[in-house]
């Protein structure tokens, strides 16, 4: 009989679609956060001589105590980030009483890769560490597609309309 093995690793890279949430645990004391991560793939179609684009994918990324903190400093809207972790999901239930459930990235390791340039002169990066997120460029990659589905549910739901245990 031979023993079979799995694994659950994800490593993705992409731009954060919107500053981190942080919150702290009523019951633990643990902090919290919480992101949406674009990720865009694409192929060169010979037929058209041209690049073609396939639909952005959003992940909902969560990542707990020191890194947590961390993402709080270091992670803003537009960044380039590379994530690493596991899927995870959970069942929960709406205000109304309906089963929900949700997919989301559980992160061991997360490194900003590049920032996401402000109006600086130049095109230069921010100079400071988090960057003025109140001046950071559009969200080009995600142009036309809509806000992230992120906090709402992966059916689609308005974000923010049910009760999630967070």
């Amino acid at each position: 009989m031979s023993q079979v093995r799995s694994l659950n690793r994800v490593i993705l890279v992409g731009r954060a679609g919107k500053d981190p949430e942080v919150t702290v645990m009523a019951n633990s004391g643990q902090q919290l956060a919480k992101f949406s991560l674009a990720t865009n793939e694409g192929y060169y179609d010979k037929n058209s001589n041209a690049w073609k684009d396939l639909p952005t994918e959003w992940h909902n990324i969560v990542a707990w105590r020191a890194l947590a903190q961390k993402v709080e400093k270091g992670v803003g809207k537009g960044d380039m980030v590379l994530v690493e972790g596991s899927i995870r999901t959970r069942k929960w239930k709406d205000k109304s009483g309906q089963d929900r459930s949700t997919t989301e990235i559980q992160a061991d390791n997360i490194v900003v890769l590049d920032r996401r340039k402000d109006g600086a002169p130049g095109g230069a990066p921010s100079s400071s560490y988090g960057g003025d997120r109140a001046r950071r460029d559009a969200f080009p990659e995600a142009e036309g597609q809509g806000p992230p589905p992120y906090p709402g549910g992966p059916d689609g739901d308005e974000p923010g309309l049910e009760e999630d245990p967070f």
